[in-house]
């Protein structure tokens, strides 16, 4: 894997595409990633923090590039332990909210609504691909703040968007508001996304694309649990009675025990199980990623 901070050539190339976005810096136990004007440190151990905050000054100062905050949040081995970056550079007084952009598309950040700041740059190839294949109906599943969906109405989709958090939808909101996209013709519904399914199905919806992105573990109001490595091929074996042929399933996780391989083996039983068939295809690996970091992604296209 190589690690380190990203040429300056592509910090360039993100420029010039719109993007302010991305990974700056990856490493063992730690890496910088930038939004808009801010930079967020994530790291393990704080020997690293404060590794990546000085080299951040020189590695900015080479560029040039100017930040304006710098924000740092402890990556605990517990998802339940996980709280908000901390300001650690630039004015408290500042407002926590702060607008970043994605291949000309704009998204809300928010450094103090939890551990995720309101984006995944390691989906940007995902969401790209969505833009590409222009789908007429897509149901984004965990939708979180609804990025993969402001991608598919950008070229004219519909979208069902379905997350526990009524406040992560609102944010969802909001990023359609920022692209002057109506929120007209797409769904926003809060609940469970393993209970919607079935009810879909019986309805007799179908979607030419889903987007299947699920947390490693989260709990329903109701104290129902969902694991992503017991509960991922159930899942995605309901998707598919939501599919046609030609539809396109994402399959995706951060979960570091299922990599691309386990993945596809997932994808295999569930296109067994469902009596289906198709082919994978993965979206390029993006670039300030090193390989093997990120979230594992493979597409699966319905025949």
């Amino acid at each position: 894997m190589s690690l380190g901070w990203i040429d300056p050539s592509l910090f360039h190339d993100f420029q010039a595409e719109g993007t302010d976005a991305h990974r700056l810096c990856t490493m063992e136990d730690g890496w910088v990633e930038r939004f808009g004007h801010d930079i967020l440190i994530s790291f393990k151990r704080v020997l690293v923090r404060e590794r990546l905050n000085q080299e951040l000054k020189e590695w900015a100062d080479a560029i040039p590039f100017e930040f304006e905050r710098v924000f740092a949040r402890f990556v605990p081995r517990k998802n339940e332990q996980r709280e908000p970056p901390r300001l650690i550079c630039g004015d408290p007084a500042d407002d926590l909210q702060t607008i970043a952009t994605e291949r000309r598309l704009k998204f809300g950040i928010d450094f103090g609504a939890g551990f995720s700041v309101g984006l995944f740059p390691d989906q940007r190839e995902n969401r790209s691909f969505v833009r590409h294949i222009a789908p007429r109906k897509l149901l984004n599943c965990f939708a979180y703040t609804c990025s993969f969906s402001v991608s598919a109405a950008y070229v004219g989709a519909k979208t069902l968007n379905i997350d526990l958090s009524k406040k992560s939808l609102a944010r969802g909101r909001e990023n359609f508001a920022l692209n002057n996209l109506s929120t007209m013709g797409h769904r926003f519904v809060a609940d469970d996304v393993t209970a919607v399914l079935p009810r879909l199905a019986r309805n007799g919806e179908k979607f030419d694309v889903v987007i299947l992105d699920p947390p490693t573990f989260s709990r329903s109001p109701g104290g129902k649990t969902f694991h992503v490595e017991n509960d991922f091929e159930k899942l995605l074996v309901d998707s598919l009675e939501l599919t046609e042929r030609s539809s396109h399933v994402l399959v995706s996780t951060n979960c570091f025990t299922l990599r691309e391989h386990a993945l596809e083996v997932m994808a295999r039983y569930g296109l067994r199980a469902a009596r289906r068939a198709g082919t994978f295809h993965r979206s390029p690996q993006p670039p300030d990623f090193p390989p093997g970091t990120g979230a594992s992604s493979i597409w699966l296209t319905l025949r």
